[in-house]
């Protein structure tokens, strides 16, 4: 792994001879499951925030395109609008989130739908500047502040016990979509001068909610489980977003040194993620989309290694499902839902064929199943690099 790590700190650097060299990377199959290392390869000195799939510059620019009128950057703005119209702000919040193997529980379809929420009504707060929306977004960050302790296991809906590690994963959806949402109600202020007014006390508090989530669920993702796949870049990207929140080298090296490792590992060597030959049309997406948002998160703070990493691995991946899209694969997606990480990714590599993916669905909201923030057709299209 030490190679790989190797080639994160001399791509930062643009040593495109030593990229190709390395390119074979991208074939290697995996020895055995990925786990975390220690390495430090991300060069991050000072953290910038916002910094977890927004910054204020790009904050800045949509919501002065939205406020102008500008059609495109509406229609994305609009699916926010969408959301937060279909699911009302909750007054009460669960302290156990029951996660249910292959199914749901209504605290856990919960904690999805409300981690979502709170990042829609920060975007919208942005784009307005109406206090009420940031104060929704505090209402939702701060009851799962107060109020979460723990996620515990229902049955399957077979009856079959779920497996603790679900959790794990769980954790690792939900701990980086609240983040992007506190975030933007931490450090960002509408016209340069007037902030969400987010209580130190408050701020704090959220802080141990996400340390619960870190340390008793996301950091038990490295080997939980045999295979190598979403699992592995749901809990780096998770780990990234949460150190850029404590301003945390540690933790945010360590989310960033394991998608390092585990990329090599996800990918076939015609550069398809292989949840989508092996498994269905939406795990591989949950794949694509963790490493995206992970190489999004990295190129805020100023380093786009992730994105360029093993020869451009992250775009052949989006290309290669855009063939199962296209009907032009082994397995046919044509019809599936695309996840609105597509949006993010063509923003950086704007190939041809990842706008033909991206054109399948836009204007993006987000995933039906509410894994990963979406609004990217707002936050994300043509933002530039």
């Amino acid at each position: 792994m030490n190679t790989i790590f190797s080639l994160a700190r001399v791509a930062h650097l643009g040593f495109a001879v030593a990229i190709t060299a390395l390119s074979g990377c991208q074939k290697a199959e995996p020895a055995a499951p990925a786990t975390a290392t220690a390495t430090s390869d991300s060069t991050i000195t000072t953290f910038r925030h916002p910094g977890v799939l927004n910054s204020k510059a790009s904050l800045d620019l949509i919501a002065s395109q939205a406020n102008s009128g500008d059609a495109t950057r509406m229609a994305g703005y609009n699916k926010v609008v969408d959301y937060m119209n279909q699911y009302a702000v909750p007054s009460s919040f669960p302290a156990v989130v029951y996660v249910v193997g292959s199914g749901g529980s209504p605290t856990e379809d919960q904690i999805r739908r409300d981690a979502v929420l709170a990042y829609a009504c920060a975007l919208r707060w942005v784009k307005t500047g109406n206090a009420t929306y940031a104060n929704q977004a505090k209402q939702i960050l701060n009851g799962y502040a107060y109020n979460f302790q723990r996620y515990s296991t229902s049955p399957k809906p077979d009856g079959s016990p779920t497996e603790v590690r679900q959790t794990y994963l769980e954790a690792s959806w939900v701990a980086p979509n609240f983040v992007a949402a506190a975030e933007i109600i931490r450090y960002y202020q509408v016209n340069g001068t007037t902030g969400a007014g987010w209580s130190a006390t408050d701020i704090a508090k959220f802080g141990d909610f996400l340390n619960n989530l870190k340390n008793n669920y996301v950091n038990k993702v490295p080997g939980s489980i045999n295979d190598v796949n979403n699992w592995q870049a749901s809990c780096a990207y998770a780990k990234m977003a949460i150190g850029v929140w404590f301003n945390s080298t540690t933790v945010y090296d360590g989310g960033y040194n394991y998608v390092l490792e585990v990329m090599p590992q996800v990918f076939y060597s015609d550069g398809a993620v292989k949840e989508q030959r092996d498994r269905d049309c939406v795990h591989p997406q949950y794949t694509l989309t963790a490493l995206t948002y992970a190489a999004e998160i990295a190129r805020i703070q100023g380093n786009t290694a992730l994105y360029e990493n093993n020869g451009q691995q992250i775009r052949i991946g989006w290309g290669k499902f855009e063939d199962a899209a296209a009907g032009n694969y082994s397995r046919n997606c044509s019809g599936s839902q695309i996840f609105p990480g597509i949006e993010t990714a063509y923003n950086y590599y704007g190939t041809t064929k990842l706008a033909s993916l991206r054109d399948r669905q836009d204007p993006y909201g987000t995933p039906g199943d509410k894994t990963f923030v979406g609004f990217t057709s707002f936050t994300h299209r043509s933002i530039g690099r």
